[in-house]
């Protein structure tokens, strides 16, 4: 029988809480990384359980999320000669098995949609955990239509999600925005009958939508600079406009606008944080390259 108090026996559960303390404090020592002791302490966990917690929803070891860090990974990958389209094809999109995002499938509103910011639609809508933190997510019966980190209070993360949709029915159903999560930031995934691609339904201009679905273009583990984005969608003076549809992306995360950076490979503005965006991309960045290997 286990009689170490600070091991859960139920093993498999998420630790979405720790797993989010341990991952902030590598990113804030990212050049100076804290041994396996001291992360394991910060998420409340053994050290032996807090190994397998983390391995479990995040998909690589602690050790190895410290090393995609410390690396100039993001600039590394935005210096390489290939195109946004280019890299799309080079991942296989018709391939057996992809990461999760890339199986998203985009529903855009009519023009009348949009302009009756939500009447008619029933939003079920949750607080839950990450890897990454506290979120707040909306979805209807024709895909996910909010994600967002919180980022300080709760109460305000529910009003500005709330302020978008004035004319929807909102309900709170954790369990529903719970599955939603966890497919999420599930460590992979594999096209399969029982795993169909997750719906999100976009609410934006035409500039928006085709802004947000070329975002999707970008790779898991690689970036894309905002005159990157601007050339694939076919207005390549439109950096500066890119920008604000990037940032105005109410679907963060399904929609990858973390992927996108300044042509000098500088993480900077993240509506959460750079340190959010660097976790993000080193969590990609370990996953590819666990399974290209």
């Amino acid at each position: 029988m286990n009689t170490d108090p600070a091991i859960d026996p139920a093993g498999d559960e998420p630790r979405h809480d720790a797993v989010a303390r341990a991952i902030a404090l590598l990113v804030e020592r990212r050049d100076d990384p804290p041994d396996l002791a001291t992360l394991a302490a910060e998420a409340g966990l053994h050290p032996h359980h807090f190994q397998r917690v983390f391995s479990r929803w995040v998909g690589i070891s602690p050790k190895r999320f410290a090393q995609y860090l410390r690396l100039d990974h993001a600039r590394r990958l935005l210096s390489a000669p290939t195109s946004l389209l280019d890299a799309a094809l080079d991942t296989g999109l018709s391939g057996p098995s992809r990461l999760h995002d890339l199986f998203v499938t985009c529903e855009a509103m009519t023009p009348g949609d949009w302009k009756a910011r939500g009447v008619g639609l029933v939003i079920r809508w949750g607080l839950q955990s990450s890897p990454f933190g506290r979120c707040i997510v909306g979805t209807t019966d024709r895909g996910v239509c909010w994600f967002s980190f919180v980022k300080g209070d709760e109460a305000a993360a529910v009003t500005e999600f709330a302020g978008e949709w004035p004319g929807a029915e909102l309900l709170r159903d954790q369990a529903a925005t719970a599955a939603v999560v966890a497919r999420m930031f599930a460590p992979l995934a594999a096209a399969t009958a029982d795993n169909p691609p997750l719906p999100v339904l976009l609410r934006g201009t035409n500039f928006q939508v085709k802004v947000w679905e070329a975002l999707l273009s970008i790779p898991p583990g690689r970036v894309a600079s905002y005159g990157d984005v601007a050339a694939a969608i076919g207005r390549p003076t439109a950096s500066r406009a890119v920008g604000g549809a990037v940032g105005s992306n109410p679907v963060s995360v399904l929609i990858p606008c973390h992927r996108v950076i300044r042509a000098s490979g500088i993480l900077h503005t993240y509506r959460w944080g750079s340190s959010k965006k660097q976790a993000l991309l080193a969590w990609e960045a370990g996953l590819t390259d666990a399974a290209a290997a």
